[in-house]
């Protein structure tokens, strides 16, 4: 069975790449990518330039974690003018975003033309596949985080680089909920559903989209302090103080942003929504859960 990895330079990619090459495996890997000269060349923009590597018409499965948008695309595309490049090919996991839950009654444009991307390339994936009677799994996870390499997330990352910076970062003193998941546990369940393809491959009719998050569901501010206690003592992040303070409060000071910045705002506003519930990674991999935060995070 030939791999083929599109999104190869994200941290879910490298760590898929890593995992499969730590078990003992009958799949042959290759590995795609615009900007690393490490893989193989693929412009998703340019599916007429592309040409599989591996024996011709071998029996393949294609993961993506690269954009979803693109993808689709470059998939269909190359369906429609090129099918002969497709010989071979029995099934297709791509990577989603849970975004397009918990976005899609966003009240601000960007976040709305977000989830209508995410719903359009979708649609048109599984266009693709039905054309092409092939079974496709799309996993739609929340908040990834951690590095894998050189790869790191822009998430969890980015509220470090906050915190190493700021005295003190003011948070609702209600937080929702979140279900946090590493980039090494979004590989794994990618991984897992390709082994389960070569055992039994899985059935067009069997559940398609998987929501997918980490082991821990916990609340922000919980998730603030886990980070912090989890890095090195001299870590400047350690000393930020997680402040917090009363929602009414929080809204009214955080309220400026609506004029700036929207999506900002609305984002602050969703520190106090619940975004969790979704399928526990440990589940489908039936092993024990792992504890936030999964080491690397950064």
């Amino acid at each position: 069975m030939l791999l083929h990895l599109f999104g190869a330079s994200t941290p879910t990619g490298e760590s898929f790449t890593q995992q499969l090459l730590l078990t003992p495996s009958t799949c042959r890997l290759y590995s795609y990518s615009r900007s690393r000269a490490s893989f193989h060349r693929a412009d998703l923009a340019e599916p007429a330039s592309f040409q599989p590597y591996g024996e011709p018409g071998a029996s393949s499965l294609w993961i993506s974690f690269a954009p979803i948008w693109l993808f689709a695309t470059f998939l269909e595309r190359l369906a429609l003018d090129h099918p002969d490049r497709l010989h071979g090919l029995l099934g297709v996991v791509a990577c989603s975003s849970s975004s397009v839950i918990t976005k899609r009654y966003a009240y601000n444009r960007r976040d709305r033309e977000l989830v209508s991307r995410l719903m359009a390339a979708e649609d048109q994936l599984l266009a693709t596949c039905q054309h092409l009677a092939l079974p496709c799994r799309i996993l739609r996870p929340t908040l990834v985080y951690g590095r894998v390499g050189s790869y790191a997330d822009r998430n969890l990352s980015f509220i470090l680089q906050l915190m190493r910076h700021l005295p003190f970062i003011p948070v609702p003193s209600h937080t929702g909920v979140r279900q946090p998941i590493h980039a090494s546990q979004l590989a794994a369940v990618a991984l897992y559903l390709v082994r389960q393809f070569i055992i039994n491959p899985w059935s067009l009719t069997d559940p398609t989209f998987i929501a997918l998050g980490g082991d821990s569901e916990l609340s922000y501010t919980s998730m603030l302090r886990l980070l912090q206690q989890a890095l090195p003592y001299n870590d400047p992040a350690r000393r930020c103080y997680v402040l917090p303070i009363p929602n009414r409060l929080f809204h009214t000071v955080a309220s400026p942003l609506l004029l700036y910045s929207p999506k900002t705002f609305e984002a602050l506003l969703r520190m106090g929504v619940d975004l969790s519930g979704f399928t526990q990674s440990h589940q489908l991999l039936s092993r024990q859960p792992q504890p936030f935060p999964v080491e690397p995070f950064f």
